[in-house]
């Protein structure tokens, strides 16, 4: 198990905002790529760092929407077609991004989906929020691998959830073929993953200056990965108050929007992360593992601790191996280095 996955005392809190955490970060000449970065925690990330300077690149399936929202926001960011759930667009998109020359200093795999409430799969037969949340991520990941290179030193931030105590990855049954189909375990399942996915990724590529992390945003109600939760649940849980407006109560670990996206961004350019990586993090800082104990239940958790920490098995190195190795087989994608 990861020594480095403790707290580092950053100095930021859950209370810290984007504003807090970009002031004095100059990112002229860098360029990221932010998916989902048209919507929620992922356009306040893209939006903050191109504050700073950054060129941003957001791939979006409905380019159109894309634009318009971005627009809305201030506009500075450039959209790109790419579907996550669509091989070929994903290898599409990278090829051009890739052959542009480019470097590319921060990925933020951010675009996800939660608990659809029925059993849905992609093209190619896999569970479509294991598909999306984590397969898209992947492949798009290993596919841009020569512009992380190129970059001298990037970063790869994979946004995970709190979540992944609803499931470790079930690598006997990832798709749900043989046990009954659950929402909140497939989505647990996928964000455990999404943290797996970072510390695999971290051992590969930190000898060429490529370090991965990934994160925990906080619970905000003011994006669309609650579509398929449904106002009831959002209510009961808490998440939203009577008249359906998003609740903030940082001892709750309920934030606003700038309040989500600040470990994004800390995680993306923070000069504290230098010389780290294959962590999990929460309130711009890394979080310490958590004791053993069973999965929480979404209805009746107590919220006041829920974003402070990591399963166990969400960073153990043998499963981040085996995921690798699943991933590989399901994709048909390794990393290609230079002979």
């Amino acid at each position: 198990m990861s020594t480095a996955q403790a707290p580092i005392g950053s100095g930021f809190s859950r209370a810290s905002t984007t504003a807090d955490i970009i002031r004095g970060v100059d990112l002229v000449g860098k360029v990221a790529i932010v998916t989902g970065g048209y919507s929620g925690l992922g356009l306040e990330t893209a939006r903050t760092l191109a504050s700073a300077g950054a060129r941003i690149i957001v791939p979006a399936r409905d380019v159109e929407r894309a634009r318009k929202a971005i627009a809305e926001a201030g506009g500075g960011m450039e959209v790109q077609s790419m579907d996550l759930t669509d091989p070929r667009s994903i290898d599409g998109f990278a090829r051009d991004f890739v052959e542009t020359g480019l470097p590319l200093h921060v990925l933020i795999n951010n675009a996800g989906i939660m608990a659809l409430p029925e059993l849905k799969r992609d093209a190619q037969g896999n569970e479509l929020q294991f598909s999306t949340n984590h397969l898209g991520h992947f492949r798009l990941t290993l596919r841009l691998w020569p512009a992380l290179r190129r970059a001298g030193g990037a970063r790869v931030v994979s946004v995970s959830s709190a979540g992944h105590r609803f499931s470790p990855v079930v690598f006997d049954d990832i798709n749900f073929e043989r046990r009954d189909y659950e929402p909140f375990k497939a989505y647990g399942q996928s964000k455990t993953a999404n943290i797996l996915f970072a510390v695999g990724l971290d051992r590969r590529g930190k000898d060429e200056g490529i370090r991965a992390f990934a994160l925990h945003p906080g619970g905000i109600a003011g994006t669309n990965l609650g579509t398929h939760v449904g106002v009831e649940m959002l209510k009961k849980t808490g998440f939203v108050d009577e008249t359906g407006r998003p609740v903030v109560d940082l001892t709750r670990d309920l934030k606003s929007v700038p309040q989500g996206a600040a470990t994004h961004v800390w995680c993306a350019v923070s000069p504290q992360l230098d010389g780290k990586g294959g962590v999990f993090c929460a309130d711009s800082d890394i979080t310490p593992v958590l004791p053993e104990g069973g999965s929480p239940d979404l209805a009746t958790e107590d919220r006041t601790n829920r974003g402070t920490g990591v399963q166990a098995y969400a960073i153990d190195p043998d499963a981040a191996e085996e995921l690798w190795r699943e991933s590989e087989k399901i994709t048909n994608v390794s990393i290609q280095r230079p002979s």
